[in-house]
């Protein structure tokens, strides 16, 4: 027999590969960032250098292929082919909620292969703030072992958790656990939210229990509301379905939530990121990295080849944004001057942030 967790990982694969679960009104507000163009960027295109070191890892480019999937046999193909194309591009990945892989032992085999088709690729293992009080560091750590991650995302996802009929709604205690966790495990710990982004004084509580890295995980990408909206269609869940409208496009958009999050721990910017453009304003607005999910479901399903024609098509648009602002590495791209327009602007004044750094202006 199927256990529950196992079918629900197969569920949401198949339904963000097939399904609209995407933002629907909110952005995650890439558009109200605009790169300052250099005419005269006075550096050659074929000697940028794109390679940034990530929590003791070097990247190839600034970029991971953020949690899928994994805890179903058939979602094994999915994960090698995506570990894969991480390994050839010299990316990071993380798996999906390893939680599967504790609640039925036979599905460890679709998280191995990650680390089986990327031997030398940065890998983070997952688990969610929900569960680590019930399981405990030794648990956690043996999810490290199960893939030898690099790092251990711990995912905050009440918004989903809120939303669907399995949900743990009991979120004390989250922090006190994180705080441990950071502090045996023994790894990186990255604090990473799941589409509704991080607030600052999230941020601040995050630094404070220990967090090597936040992945703001704003709104503007994949809706987990919307994704559970489908489910309980499917269960004829009225209230559950009735709660994911409402919720589909809540939370903070991930370009609001990097300026909210800039607290002196790296950043991941996921939520939305779409292009090699995102990922440029991403670390001019101050990330390390950025990471994206949904992009890759539908090549994955096709295999190794077709994920990395979609990476390499991200790294060609982060190099030609990098010759076009002048910047001839990552470090340099990272203090580029970057105009923050529109609702964003609007959004991060009335939350008292001063955005005029980073356009090149003195910061009052």
């Amino acid at each position: 027999m199927e256990h529950e967790t196992s079918r629900r990982k197969m569920e949401h694969l198949e339904l963000c590969a097939r399904c609209h679960v995407e933002s629907r009104k909110v952005s995650a507000g890439f558009e109200d960032v605009v790169l300052v163009h250099r005419a005269l960027p006075e550096i050659s295109m074929n000697d940028i250098d794109m390679s940034v070191d990530f929590l003791g890892k070097k990247l190839s480019f600034p970029f991971l292929i953020a949690s899928i999937t994994g805890g179903h046999p058939e979602t094994t193909a999915v994960n090698a082919a995506l570990a894969g194309a991480a390994e050839e591009l010299g990316i990071g990945i993380g798996v999906g909620s390893q939680r599967a892989a504790i609640d039925d032992p036979k599905q460890v085999g679709s998280f191995k292969t990650v680390r089986e088709n990327a031997p030398t690729a940065f890998v983070y293992g997952n688990i969610g703030a929900a569960q680590i009080k019930e399981y405990g560091v030794e648990k956690v750590a043996s999810l490290v072992s199960m893939i030898d991650a690099d790092a251990i995302a711990v995912h905050l996802n009440f918004l989903q958790e809120a939303i669907q009929p399995e949900g743990d709604l009991d979120a004390t205690g989250c922090l006190e656990m994180i705080e441990k966790i950071s502090s045996e495990i023994g790894v990186p710990v990255i604090a990473k939210e799941t589409g509704a982004g991080i607030s600052r004084e999230d941020a601040l509580m995050l630094k404070k229990a220990g967090v090597s890295a936040i992945d703001v995980g704003g709104a503007g990408g994949t809706s987990w509301s919307g994704v559970e909206v489908y489910r309980a269609r499917m269960e004829k869940d009225k209230l559950g379905e009735h709660l994911g409208e409402l919720f589909w496009d809540f939370g903070i958009p991930t370009v609001s939530s990097l300026v909210e999050c800039k607290v002196g721990v790296p950043l991941i910017a996921t939520g939305g990121v779409r292009t090699g453009v995102d990922v440029a304003k991403s670390i001019a607005l101050g990330a390390s990295a950025a990471s994206a999910a949904l992009p890759f479901v539908a090549p994955a399903l096709e295999g190794k080849d077709a994920v990395a024609d979609a990476l390499e098509v991200i790294r060609q648009e982060l190099k030609t944004a990098m010759f076009l602002t002048g910047c001839k590495d990552i470090k340099a791209l990272s203090c580029a001057p970057a105009v923050v327009v529109g609702q964003t602007s609007e959004y991060l004044a009335r939350r008292g942030f001063n955005i005029g750094g980073y356009a090149g202006e003195d910061v009052l």
